[in-house]
This record gives structure tokens, sequence and C-alpha cells, in this order.
């Protein structure tokens, strides 16, 4: 089996549940070939291989993130205030691609693919999650979802995801193989 994780993560914490759905992948099948990469670094070459390809990315504004929420997310990461922002078309503002545009690009897979979704999130009410938007974008792909989407929890916007997040993360690596 050959699996490939590809996250979107602004402030580190999508990445920490990205590498432990593969930590749990590979706990659960040692014969099997697991690659994680950002999305930056998943394209058909990396992603053409997979057996199953997890995708996951941060809640921005309720759903997946777009150009402006990432850039805003990159701001107040630097503590620049967001409302004196220079355009996003600046150098190095809004550099790589997002889920939402990596998306567009995403070749069909071999017949018999599968797919998961997962997302970070906080856990306010009426908070959302990308996850179930990543789901729809791989269904639409002709990905068969093997799981139901899942939020994995972070204290604040910026992290740290809550306790035992990561060990959850693992776990359902684990069932997706």
């Amino acid at each position: 089996m050959q699996a490939v994780i590809v996250y979107e993560s602004m402030y580190g914490n999508t990445r920490t549940v990205a590498e432990a759905i593969a930590e749990g992948l590979r706990g659960a099948r040692p014969d099997a070939i697991v690659r994680c990469v950002p999305v930056a670094g998943a394209g058909p070459e990396v992603t053409g291989s997979a057996d199953i390809l997890v995708v996951g990315g941060p809640t921005h504004v309720y759903g997946m993130s777009s150009g402006p929420s990432r850039r805003m997310a990159r701001l107040a990461a630097a503590g620049a205030p967001v409302e004196n922002a220079p355009d996003s078309r600046g150098p190095g503002l809004d550099a790589g691609p997002g889920l939402r545009t990596w998306f567009r690009s995403l070749p069909k897979p071999r017949p018999g693919t599968r797919g998961a979704a997962f997302d970070t999130r906080t856990d306010m009410l009426f908070s959302g999650g990308a996850a179930h938007g990543i789901a729809r974008r791989l269904t639409h792909h002709h990905y068969g979802l093997v799981a139901a989407p899942q939020g994995f929890v972070v204290v604040d916007t910026g992290g740290p995801l809550r306790t035992g997040e990561r060990e959850r993360a693992a776990a359902w690596g684990a069932s997706l193989a």
C-alpha cells in the first residue's frame, strides 16, 4: 500500500496532525510506503502513485482556507496588524498554494484509489470545519472516501493541539490502513 498525506498548515498544528496520521498508518501497516508532504510539494508525481490520499488543512472562516484567509493568518502569525496590512500581492505574503488551488490541478486517480479528509479547528460554537469541503473535493475528483471527515481540535487559533488530539490522529491514521 502507498499512502500520501497532503496538508496545508499555517501554525504547524495541521502538520503535526498529518505526521501523527502518517505514524498511525505506518504502525498499522509496516509494509506501507507512507509519504507526508505539504501541499506545495504534492504534485502529480507524488499523488499519482497513492492507493490512499489523505488531505487536511486548517479551518479558516468556517471552512477551507482561501487566499485572503491565508494572508490574514500569515500576518497574524508575524504579529502584523491585519487592518494595516500591505496588498496580498506583495512579496512572500501569499507564497505557496493552498488546498483550494491545489485541488484545481489534482489529476483523476487510478480506479479504486481511496481518500480521507481531516482538518484542524477550534472548539467554539459555530467554528465550522474544512474537512467536509476537502471530502467533497476528493469525491468530486473520484476518490472513494474510506472514513468520515475528521476534525482535530486546537486550543486557540495558533494552537497548540488540545491534549490527546495527536494520539487521536494517530489512531485515526491506523484505522485508515
